[in-house]
């Protein structure tokens, strides 16, 4: 008796399960569209991946370069039209570009993104660390990682860099 009861308790734990995925289905279906919709075009987007700067061309005539947040990125202008993105942290943010006269000749979405290439997460409980393997592993600073951790890893950078600046001053 105790088993048929565990057993019709089971069948009515999947059935709230399967309506909960329908619902969840049935709700992003609908969502997608929207978000699509949303989505900037490909060329109205510049892909930045942290740590990396990201060159793109100004429009003829370009006077002034706006930065909707300049805590997700930087740019910069540059001769011969060139502008660099440096991205600062994760995130999404846009850069205008206007004439002398104040007139808007472009506008495109930055999207900082996590750094390419050999990069490990390793998590402890909440507590993340990250490191750079090619071939090696090492610890790097990235932004989200557990602060102990960034302060020790970045403490070590700035250190290897003092060093190095005033052993190439000498």
């Amino acid at each position: 008796m105790t088993a048929l009861c565990v057993a019709a308790r089971a069948g009515k734990s999947a059935l709230h399960w399967f309506a909960a995925a329908a619902l969840a289905a049935a709700i992003s279906a609908q969502a997608v569209p929207q978000a699509a919709a949303q989505q900037p075009a490909p060329d109205s987007v510049i892909m930045a991946p942290l740590d990396e700067a990201t060159l793109f061309k100004l429009p003829e005539r370009a006077g002034t370069i706006v930065i909707g947040n300049p805590l997700i990125a930087d740019v910069s202008l540059h001769a011969g039209g060139i502008a660099v993105v440096t991205p600062k942290g994760y995130g999404v943010t846009n850069v205008v570009v206007l004439d002398h006269g104040g007139a808007v000749l472009m506008e495109k979405a930055v999207v900082v993104t996590s750094p390419p290439g050999h990069v490990v997460y390793v998590y402890r409980g909440p507590a993340r660390t990250t490191y750079s393997c090619n071939p090696d592993c090492s610890a790097r600073i990235n932004l989200g990682d557990e602060p102990d951790e960034f302060g020790k890893v970045l403490g070590e950078t700035v250190s290897r860099t003092t060093q190095a600046t005033s052993a190439g001053s000498k």
